[in-house]
């Protein structure tokens, strides 16, 4: 079952910094990134009311008519919304599939590095939707949570690896990231063949954590052993995934998070969700090179980080 593979871990024990709690937290972080490289994390003090009150700004947005949403329109890795049709993450992993029943809005990495190129391509700055002005104290407030959570994990994955402490967040001093709110509308009609909320893939990053509303057109997990399941789902908890960039840095020895969101399902088609995304990454050009043996299993060619996002998010883009 995917539950048993995807634990609850809750951070008070890491926190405590009592060594043998410590310890026990990392040993079973290092089982279940291997087994299916999703966790639920409690005790992460996030206020719990924060993602509600992004959702309810978030949904008088994108409730707006399409004309009113159409002068925010980009591309994905852009900054703004991504209407219906713009993307179609099964690309992602080579396979051909009709665009995603979805909607987002986008924010990314928008603090500059003062080298231009770098910043060109990825510090621009944020859009905001004039229609909506509360989401942005609230977006700003919930990125900040989001920012020192994501350095704290990769602070308990590289205890659980047996590595020092700073051996991911070394290359996170002015990370890149993303932010998706991504909009689940119902009522779109039947689902064409192949085509989900959003279609299968692994993302592309460090981290990625999730605040999500459970639906029966949800998200599903896969493993070796059990296929395509309904993800576990606890009130209280964020979901946690590893994404590729992690995965070759660990030579494979845990795997980056296969996962899909189901379309509307024919008893429920009016059902709609919203999901707060926040995709953690590193700093533009860190090379990106496979632990060895014993602790990796496979020797990736090194990477630039970077240059391995950009052909990522290319690849998910609809022309």
């Amino acid at each position: 079952m995917v539950s048993s593979q995807v634990p609850v871990i809750d951070l008070g024990p890491w926190r405590s910094g009592d060594p043998a709690a410590r310890a026990r937290t990392a040993a079973r972080v290092d089982e279940a990134l291997q087994a299916a490289g999703f966790l639920l994390v409690t005790g992460h003090g996030l206020d719990p009311e924060l993602p509600a009150r992004i959702r309810d700004a978030a949904r008088t947005f994108f409730r707006l008519p399409p004309g009113a949403k159409r002068p925010y329109a980009v591309s994905v890795g852009g900054r703004g919304w991504l209407g219906p049709g713009a993307e179609a993450n099964s690309y992602a992993e080579g396979t051909a599939s009709p665009p995603d029943l979805k909607e987002s809005w986008s924010w990314a990495a928008d603090d500059p590095t003062g080298v231009p190129s770098v910043d060109a391509e990825w510090f621009r700055p944020n859009a905001w939707p004039a229609e909506v002005p509360e989401l942005r104290p609230l977006v700003t407030a919930y990125l900040a949570a989001m920012r020192a959570l994501s350095d704290e994990l990769l602070e308990l994955l590289a205890v659980a690896l047996t590595l020092p402490e700073d051996h991911f967040t070394r290359h996170t001093g002015h990370p890149t990231w993303g932010f998706n709110v991504n909009w689940y509308p119902g009522a779109v009609g039947p689902p064409l063949p192949g085509q989900f909320r959003i279609g299968p893939h692994t993302d592309f990053g460090t981290v990625t954590v999730l605040d999500r509303e459970p639906g029966a057109g949800g998200l599903q997990i896969h493993t070796d052993d059990g296929g395509w399941q309904d993800a576990p789902y606890d009130p209280a908890a964020l979901t946690v995934n590893i994404g590729d960039l992690l995965a070759r840095w660990t030579g494979d020895r845990w795997r980056a998070g296969r996962h899909r969101v189901l379309p509307p399902p024919a008893h429920a088609p009016a059902e709609e969700l919203l999901s707060l995304v926040y995709f953690y990454e590193c700093d533009p050009h860190t090379r990106v090179e496979s632990l060895p043996a014993p602790l990796g299993r496979v020797v990736h060619e090194p990477v630039d980080s970077h240059t391995y996002l950009r052909a990522k998010l290319d690849a998910i883009t609809v022309s």
